[in-house]
């Protein structure tokens, strides 16, 4: 995953575990330190709430369970739904919200640190093939079709990063990064000569340090993490629709920058269920696709 290499002079960070991943907050006015740690937690807090499909007090399990029946969310929740089926259209369907019932029948059906080292025994189940088009959202109403379970984590994740570096530049007119694991998003003025990432997955991965100008973005989909063993096999988290199963890994990791951190995971997560295709799919974009006998593909003007 992507890692703050060097901090900026004058620069802060805090971290803590959230969501089987790490949060980091580094802002360039070390006074707003606390204050933008707190606003990043109250942000993810207010998202894991409206989203998670881990809890059952979540806005979107009750809204799967409604039997299709139109239910209100909240607009932390609206704008989540929101994002994922504007990604959803915009990949022609790669990246699906409607893949948790397969997510699920994989074995996916907790929160990933409880899921870690556990191995998943086969399980034969019945479920409606993912198709995006079959949820409704209109205002703040969301009609899920009944058998449905949304998954909103090829893009919630992303979402909250670009929300919470907004809210802490707005709150203190500094420069900020937020990162929630492979997914990083930048508010305010940056540092001189802009943030400076190291993009690597794992140790012993290509490594490649990359500037990010003050509001850009860089998401990183993997094929290598967030992986779990079935019998006989290991899986990973990113499904492609057409199949219910994880994608091919023709890619171990995608690298995408873009001008929002959801932009960029879309095309990441796209890029990696797309397989061969990726490069056609991310045109012009600046990409890094890493294939799994770790052999590096720049597109787009990548950095070398």
């Amino acid at each position: 995953m992507p890692l703050i290499e060097m901090l900026p002079v004058g620069a802060d960070t805090a971290q803590w575990d959230v969501w089987g991943t790490v949060a980091r907050v580094v802002v360039t006015d070390p006074a707003g330190t606390d204050e933008a740690a707190a606003i990043v937690a109250d942000e993810l807090a207010a998202v894991d709430l409206a989203c998670s499909r881990f809890r059952d007090d979540s806005e979107l399990r009750a809204a799967s369970r409604s039997g299709g029946r139109p239910v209100m969310l909240t607009d932390v929740a609206a704008d989540l739904v929101r994002a994922a089926l504007t990604a959803a259209r915009e990949t022609g369907g790669a990246v699906d919200p409607t893949v948790g019932a397969a997510l699920c029948g994989l074995g996916y059906d907790r929160d990933f640190a409880a899921l870690t080292g556990r191995e998943v025994a086969p399980a034969v189940r019945v479920f409606p093939k993912p198709d995006w088009r079959a949820v409704r959202l209109r205002g703040r109403e969301l009609t899920v079709p009944d058998g449905v379970l949304l998954d909103l984590g090829a893009t919630a994740k992303a979402v909250a990063a670009d929300r919470a570096a907004a809210k802490v530049a707005a709150r203190w007119e500094t420069g900020v990064l937020v990162a929630l694991g492979g997914d990083i998003a930048t508010a305010g003025p940056g540092p001189e000569g802009g943030w400076r990432v190291l993009v690597q997955d794992r140790p012993g991965d290509p490594a490649c340090t990359v500037r990010l100008p003050a509001g850009a973005a860089l998401a990183t989909s993997s094929t290598a993490s967030r992986t779990w063993g079935r019998r006989g096999e290991l899986l990973h988290h990113i499904i492609d629709p057409a199949t219910g199963r994880p994608a091919p890994r023709v890619w171990r990791t995608v690298s995408v920058a873009a001008f929002s951190c959801l932009r960029a995971n879309t095309l990441s997560t796209a890029a990696v269920v797309r397989g061969h295709d990726a490069p056609t799919l991310l045109g012009g974009t600046p990409s890094r696709l890493v294939t799994p006998a770790l052999e590096v593909l720049r597109i787009g003007g990548w950095p070398q």
